[in-house]
């Protein structure tokens, strides 16, 4: 299957094209939801939006900071998105950054990208006033929540308030800034420690040929509505939760929290979700864990999932709302659409959720891509696949061997310009116009790809076997016992030969449960992970088998999209 476009999309030449076409296409209708203290909701209307923008994007430029690098950090938000926004759409380039990463580490990133203001959540005044003093070139520090100037900062609303004065008395210079579609506008640090986060820069050509080419082959309209759940400093919400949904008219509310999903999917009730495999396996987990409470009840999911699949896949009936209500309510009681992205999710889970009616359709994409590479289609979809390339972008795998097995490589108009202020790593990485992405995985004939793992990961053998980590770890973390996993490959003193290990965090419930108490010793864990490790090493290859493994109380460190950060953790 070729990856043509699906879908009739509308043009736009960069993110200012996009939103003012928005604006006057679905001027009235709400583009955020917005909650309130008493937890009731108001709608800001897409002229709202637009309004708020050239407002802000005026007081930027009136500040001094036409061309400057302007950072942005804080929990999902409207004023973040006004933020963004503002800063590209004819104002300079847009830093977001990792609410999640320590003092050290944004002070170091303020310092390597020269911004020259930073946009902050109320929530982070402490941090950023704290260093405050010690980044010379940050003029502006700018709290989304103050209501009046301070101290050491300026309040947004009052710059907002400031550029509609500006604005009221003929103030253009933010409205009829020329934007340069090729140029760097982004500029977003990786995944990882200060020392290891490279800077990437993308341009409104890089972002808007990506949200075109999604549009093209996923069906959306401005009926439908996202709750924005993954932090938006991240790729892979911000061009699908925030542009893919301004494109079409969409309404973006923001979740409070991993905490607070259920009840936030319950108030808003959204048609889209975005999301990563960690978070959806546990919603996935946690309706059989549910269900498993009472033998009967189990049983009757367990048949409702045969009935389904029956009558929809063999007959074309479709009563698959009818039969799980209870679960789609839930959720909201209107998601049609999950799309799931950053890591490869378990297929048995994307298989259930479709048998629930609720479709799951898997990606995959690299910051360096603006991120989305390839995507399944809700026509043609491979639940074990990250998908098909989008139309515009080429994918073939490089050097692959017997199995077909080589490193992905993408080329197209949303690969990036480069890595910042790093021209060896990105001659490493872009050559001849094609991005070599460091994952491994290999393509089917009809153009479906599949990931395999990431180059540096591989476990090499002795004899020349290649072992890959993803792979064991998704065999480990089937099993219900096995919360999550990691593994890696430790060289023999002796036989020189290189084996498999691996850290396992126990699922401490799903065990309690199974032996009937309420708090098990560590004897007995062991006991059942080794039983489990047992039967995992029947049904898989002898090179592959895990020869060691240590049990970990704790969780593994992560990104904020869920991935374990395998850097982090000291293994031998």
């Amino acid at each position: 299957m070729e990856n043509k476009a699906i879908y009739t999309v509308r043009d736009i030449t960069n993110l200012k094209d996009m939103l003012e076409q928005s604006a006057k296409l679905f001027g009235d209708r709400d583009a955020f939801l917005i909650k309130n203290s008493d937890s009731s909701y108001t709608g800001i209307k897409y002229t709202e939006f637009k309004t708020d923008v050239d407002a802000l994007g005026t007081a930027l430029i009136d500040l001094g900071l036409k061309d400057s690098y302007i950072a942005v950090i804080g929990e999902n938000r409207y004023e973040w998105c006004v933020t963004y926004l503002a800063t590209v759409n004819g104002t300079g380039v847009i830093v977001p950054l990792d609410k999640e990463l320590p003092q050290a580490e944004i002070e170091n990133l303020l310092s390597r990208s020269g911004a020259s203001a930073i946009v902050f959540s109320g929530k982070y005044e402490k941090e950023i006033q704290a260093i405050s003093s010690t980044l010379p070139t940050v003029k502006y520090f700018i709290n989304v929540d103050a209501k009046q100037d301070e101290n050491f900062y300026l309040s947004f609303k009052q710059l907002i308030n400031k550029g509609k004065k500006l604005l009221a008395k003929g103030n253009k210079s933010f409205i009829n800034a020329q934007i340069d579609e090729e140029k760097m506008s982004i500029l977003l640090f990786t995944s990882g420690t200060t020392d290891l986060a490279k800077g990437v820069m993308l341009s409104h050509k890089n972002i808007c040929s990506n949200v075109m080419a999604v549009c093209s082959t996923i069906y959306l309209d401005c009926n439908d509505s996202a709750l924005s759940i993954l932090p938006l400093h991240h790729t892979y919400e911000c061009t699908c939760g925030f542009f893919v949904m301004i494109y079409n008219g969409c309404t973006v509310s923001f979740n409070e929290g991993l905490k607070h999903i259920a009840k936030n999917l319950k108030e808003t009730k959204p048609t889209l979700l975005f999301m990563v495999p960690l978070i959806l396996e546990s919603m996935y987990k946690r309706i059989w864990d549910q269900a498993s409470k009472k033998k009967s009840v189990k049983f009757k999911l367990k048949i409702a999932l045969s009935i389904s699949n029956l009558l929809y896949n063999r007959l074309g009936i479709d009563v698959r709302r009818k039969l799980f209500k209870q679960i789609h309510e839930n959720i909201g009681g209107r998601v049609r659409l999950i799309i799931s992205g950053a890591a490869a999710i378990n297929p048995e889970v994307s298989k259930g959720f479709r048998a629930m009616g609720i479709q799951v359709l898997q990606g995959y994409g690299l910051t360096e891509c603006s991120p989305i590479v390839t995507v399944n289609r809700e026509q043609s979809f491979r639940h074990e696949s990250a998908g098909l390339a989008l139309p515009g972008v080429d994918v073939k795998i490089n050097n692959p061997n017997s199995d077909g097995i080589g490193e992905i490589v993408v080329k197209g108009p949303n690969v990036m310009l480069g890595y910042f202020k790093n021209e060896t790593a990105t001659q490493k990485v872009l050559k001849d116009d094609w991005f070599y992405t460091g994952d491994l995985g290999h393509m089917d004939s009809s153009g479906f790809v599949y990931i395999t793992g990431r180059q540096k990961n591989v476990i090499v053998t002795k004899n020349g076997k290649n072992i890959f980590p993803e792979e064991v770890e998704a065999y480990l973390n089937n099993s219900p016992y096995i919360k999550e996993s990691l593994v890696w490959g430790k060289d023999d003193e002796d036989s020189g030969e290189t084996y498999v290990t691996a850290q396992i965090v126990p699922d401490y419930d799903a065990i309690n449960q199974k032996l009937n108490v309420t708090d098990v010793s560590q004897e007995d864990v062991f006991k059942i992970i080794n039983n489990e490790v047992k039967s995992i090493n029947k049904n898989i290859p002898l090179y592959k088998r895990i020869r060691h493994f240590t049990i970990r109380e704790s969780e593994f460190a992560k990104t904020t999209t869920k991935k374990i950060k395998r850097y982090a953790e000291k293994v031998g």
